[in-house]
C-alpha cells in the first residue's frame, strides 16, 4: 500500500468593516473542494466583532457578505467554526439557517 497526494486548490476571501480607519470586525471564507462535488464549499473562520461595536449588527453584515460570496462562488455548502464557549455567535449562526452539524475537533501543532 502505498500514500499518493495531489494538490489541491484553495483559496481565501477576508471580509472587513473599519470604523474611523480601525478594522473593528473582520471574517475569513475559505473556498476548498474535495472529490464529493464539482462545487466548492465554503469555510467560515474567524468571525470577530471588537467587544465595544458587539450588538449593532457588524456580525449580521459580515455573515450577508459571506453567505453572498459564497453563492457567487457556488459554494454548495458553508461550514462555519465557533467555540463552545459562544453562544451568542452560536444564536447568530442559527438564524442564519446554520445547523450543529457535528464536532469540529482539533490538533494544535
Amino acid at each position: 500500500m502505498e500514500f499518493q497526494q495531489k494538490v489541491a486548490e484553495a483559496r481565501g476571501i477576508r471580509f472587513s468593516l473599519e470604523h474611523d480607519g480601525q478594522e473593528v470586525a473582520r471574517a475569513y471564507l475559505y473556498l476548498l473542494k474535495n472529490d464529493l462535488h464539482t462545487e466548492p464549499f465554503g469555510l467560515l473562520e474567524d468571525v470577530f466583532v471588537e467587544e465595544q461595536f458587539r450588538g449593532q449588527g457588524l456580525g449580521t453584515q459580515l455573515l450577508q457578505e459571506v453567505i453572498e460570496a459564497a453563492r457567487r462562488n457556488q459554494c454548495y455548502k458553508i461550514v462555519a467554526t465557533s467555540r463552545h464557549t459562544r453562544p451568542n455567535v452560536h444564536k447568530l449562526y442559527e438564524s442564519f439557517g446554520f445547523t450543529n452539524w457535528g464536532f469540529e475537533f482539533r490538533l494544535n501543532l
